[in-house]
């Protein structure tokens, strides 16, 4: 039987992919007129922090597909390459989606209004102790330059990591050409890791969205952001596996695969809400008013469903369900659970942001959930483009065959 290994873009694929994208264009229009183009500074801020909130959290989302590649290329791991030209086709999401964030971002940073960041306003800075300590930090240029430098740099290294494994499709490897191969990628992967650390794991947490709430502390909230995004970035991965599956493609990726990736996604809600705990406790415990700033519209403001809705679908949900061997292996219910959780840690970042510009009230969220849906439609559009451009499989890599033969 002849494996199929080039993907064709169905017409009702296509459509649909369109038709989110128009949602989201219709939402940010709709919001554009109702609060963008309003004399008030604080309509204007509720405008933005929508695009912020949803180009930020799909950005991460879809450089996690990278990341995942590098961390099992560093580990030498292959039985993802059965479906490596899946998260590969996700990544190329980054360019576009990094695009829009930046413009979004410097938007924000150069603009007039100091709602979203109130140390972009030198003269609010100049009579703040705490932002004028972070200055050195928190300022205008050195935003611009490092997100311009992080993106560009996510980019391109992701981009070279696409080109060493598609350089090898038409081009069998001897043995000590494939050692050669494998100790090439492993040095651009640990290229890429060196740089996610500084950028995820560190600094553009607390640029993007920390420095919204910029009085307050907290040395766990990179990590946090992380595990949020990583999971949602997992069960992405997921939803193009299944469906590439349910279309006939992807003949050697297998349940033992999908048992795999339910485990990232377990295995990742549970680290995810060790964090959120550990975060939450701590502060909690020690009481100190410029830590509890945080959480006080959060937990006992109007957010508080929010809040602990989170926890029940981000934590409460995978646990219950994720925990069987067999809710990892079946089709329907590791599709629901991936759908569930990119939704769950997107109202993560929902938290993590408006209660920082709107307190007194929740703003009405079906415009926010349509400039969501907008990015899903393009992450749909862009990727199956990838898809299509390449082979699904990578036949000639070393690692293929324990692919093949993976057993979990």
């Amino acid at each position: 039987m002849a494996i199929r290994d080039q993907f064709v873009i169905p017409k009702r694929y296509n459509t649909f992919s369109l038709l989110l994208m128009g949602v989201g264009i219709v939402s940010v229009l709709i919001l554009l007129f109702t609060h963008g183009l309003s004399a008030d500074e604080h309509d204007r801020a509720r405008f933005w922090a929508s695009l912020l909130q949803n180009s930020v959290y799909f950005l991460l989302v879809v450089n996690s597909a990278m990341f995942f590649i590098c961390a099992t290329t560093l580990a030498w791991g292959g039985w993802q390459m059965s479906f490596r030209r899946v998260t590969e086709a996700i990544s190329t999401c980054v360019p576009v989606i990094g695009l829009i964030s930046l413009v979004v971002l410097l938007a924000i940073v150069f603009g007039g209004d100091h709602t979203i960041y109130h140390w972009t306003d030198a003269h609010h800075v100049a009579e703040d102790e705490v932002l004028s300590a972070k200055s050195g930090f928190l300022n205008k240029p050195f935003f611009a330059i490092w997100t311009i430098i992080t993106i560009v740099g996510w980019w391109l290294l992701g981009r070279k990591m696409r080109h060493l494994s598609r350089e090898i499709d038409n081009q069998p490897l001897s043995v000590a050409e494939g050692k050669r191969y494998i100790f090439k990628n492993t040095v651009w992967a640990a290229i890429y890791s060196v740089l996610f650390a500084l950028t995820v794991l560190s600094s553009i947490p607390w640029f993007w969205l920390m420095s919204i709430d910029a009085h307050w502390y907290s040395t766990m909230y990179s990590w946090y952001t992380f595990a949020s995004s990583f999971v949602a970035g997992i069960a992405l991965i997921t939803l193009f596996v299944v469906y590439l599956k349910n279309n006939g493609y992807l003949e050697y990726t297998s349940r033992e695969h999908l048992h795999d990736l339910g485990k990232f996604m377990f295995a990742f809600s549970i680290f995810w809400t060790y964090l959120w705990y550990s975060q939450f406790m701590l502060i909690w415990y020690a009481n100190i008013p410029e830590e509890t700033v945080y959480f006080q519209p959060r937990m006992k403001g109007v957010y508080r469903g929010i809040f602990l809705l989170n926890l029940v679908i981000n934590f409460l949900a995978p646990l219950f369900i994720l925990m069987k061997r067999g809710s990892k292996r079946n089709y329907g219910t590791i599709t629901m659970m991936a759908v569930l959780i990119i939704f769950g840690h997107w109202l993560d970042f929902y938290q993590m942001v408006f209660p920082g510009i709107s307190p007194e009230h929740v703003p009405f969220m079906l415009v926010d959930m349509g400039i969501g849906l907008g990015f899903v439609g393009v992450i749909m559009f862009v990727t199956a483009r990838s898809l299509a451009k390449h082979p699904l499989i990578a036949r000639n890599h070393p690692f293929l065959k324990e692919s093949i033969i993976h057993h979990t």
